[in-house]
């Protein structure tokens, strides 16, 4: 499977992991203490500066058509914004992000007729060119469905293992940030035993792989 067969992201450059991560620990405390000044549409307009093309690509990769995904980040900054109002930080703001986005693109497979929905957000202009930049600066890459072999086989699995793959090995998530984003119900946050639930996402994960593995051997067998 070539350069993707490293499903933990053990090949990743340490010292960018480390740069990204105090990026996202100085980008959360700028985030709280805005939400705890009162600004909630300075919260919004800088998460979505800060997470909005990774959650938009996390959904091109789910819904593997950029129109598709458009109208899902549209629902989810709708729902954030909604109910920014009420949230407690039990987890940073990007996994609760996450949550709402993984949410949403599940009800969007339930909805047999998509329909455009207006987002109450493009009524404040910083929060909506801060979307506007997202959707005409997102890279090429996360924007169209990558179509390696690898990519290709992720597309035969079940939404929520496409999920756990999307959050471990392309956004390169904690496990007990990922129980938090598969846990968590219409932005209410589930109430499960994080350290058990990691152990078993774990298990779940090297069963992915070892599945991944077989049918990549399949694929090659049939050229």
């Amino acid at each position: 499977m070539g350069a993707e067969e490293d499903p933990e992201g053990e090949g990743d450059d340490a010292e960018a992991g480390g740069a990204r991560e105090r990026a996202r620990a100085e980008l959360e405390a700028e985030l709280a203490r805005r939400f705890a000044a009162g600004d909630l549409d300075g919260v919004m307009a800088m998460a979505v500066e800060g997470y909005g093309a990774e959650l938009f690509g996390f959904l091109v990769g789910l819904t593997r058509d950029p129109i598709a995904a458009d109208d899902v980040f549209s629902a989810t900054c709708e729902r954030i914004w909604r109910g920014l109002p009420k949230f407690r930080w039990d987890s940073t703001l990007r996994v609760w992000a996450y949550a709402i986005a993984r949410n949403e693109f599940l009800r969007s497979t339930r909805t047999t007729a998509r329909q455009k929905r207006e987002v109450p957000v493009s009524q404040i202009a910083s929060i909506q060119q801060a979307i506007d930049r997202v959707r005409s600066t997102t890279p090429v890459h996360e924007r169209t469905a990558v179509k390696d072999r690898f990519a290709k086989l992720r597309e035969q699995l079940a939404p929520e293992d496409h999920m756990l793959l999307g959050l471990r090995i392309d956004r390169k998530m904690a496990w007990n940030d990922i129980v938090r984003v598969l846990a968590e119900a219409d932005g209410e946050a589930a109430a499960v035993d994080v350290t058990r639930e990691a152990a078993a996402l774990r298990k779940r994960f090297e069963r992915l792989k070892t599945k991944l593995r077989e049918l990549a051997r399949q694929a090659t067998s049939e050229e």
